[in-house]
């Protein structure tokens, strides 16, 4: 690699305003929001800020009974924060990729653990897969998004989609490596004690997502720690 003098440094990495979106890509892993009004972001995901912007922790008639009731059974959950007023805000997620969706009147699933933002447009709500209780330490909850506008996805490394149809039969997937899926499909949990050497980390009873019908899922070639098959069996 070549040495940079300071000014060729700043001249290649300083903030570029190619798009007229409300987010932008700095990087692959850093997210520009221009901030006009209100934009939901992951709690503790800023990295540095421009402007005018106030931060308020997502409460709870914003989360909903429902909502509330799923991350006390979960014991985790999606923590977002509102950011409110005129300037920019910077944003990443422990060196993870970011992708950039815009829905439109569309639904799709994603890990709660993957979400660094949504505009207001887009709605969640919290969504627990069944056959949970007892098979997971930690939980396993995901996110329903809705509406319109732009969402911000994270994965560690590229993603990959993988096509579900009724004419390849079912996907089974890790659920560490899960990231989201389409709003068309319902996973469910399925259990298979010969795969534990294959699938997640081998401890306990070997969990997998089921997806059946017409749609997508995206996965990661990465395991993420925070959901674990219980060593209990």
């Amino acid at each position: 690699m070549s040495v940079k003098t300071v000014s060729e440094f700043v001249a290649a990495y300083r903030e570029k305003d190619v798009s007229p979106e409300a987010f932008e890509l700095e990087n692959p892993h850093l997210l520009e929001v221009r901030l006009n009004g209100a934009v939901w972001a992951k709690s503790g995901a800023m990295v540095a800020r421009t402007g005018q912007v106030k931060f308020t922790r997502q409460g709870l008639m914003e989360q909903g009974l429902g909502n509330l009731l799923k991350k006390a059974v979960s014991g985790e959950g999606m923590v977002l924060m509102k950011m409110e007023g005129q300037g920019r805000v910077y944003l990443a997620d422990t060196g993870k990729k970011i992708t950039l969706l815009r829905l439109d009147n569309e639904t799709i699933f994603a890990n709660g653990n993957d979400v660094l933002a949504l505009e207001t447009g887009v709605s969640n709500q919290i969504t627990m897969m069944k056959r949970v209780a007892g098979m997971m330490s930690g939980g396993l909850f995901n996110v329903k998004l809705s509406g319109s506008g732009i969402v911000a996805i994270t994965s560690h490394y590229d993603p990959l989609i993988l096509k579900v149809s009724a004419a390849t039969g079912p996907v089974f997937t890790d659920p560490n490596a899960t990231v989201a899926w389409s709003g068309s499909l319902s996973p469910e949990i399925a259990t298979d004690i010969s795969f534990k050497t294959l699938m997640g980390r081998g401890s306990g009873e070997s969990i997998q997502m089921k997806f059946e019908g017409e749609g997508w899922v995206v996965v990661q070639p990465y395991e993420e720690t925070y959901m674990q098959a219980s060593s209990g069996g």
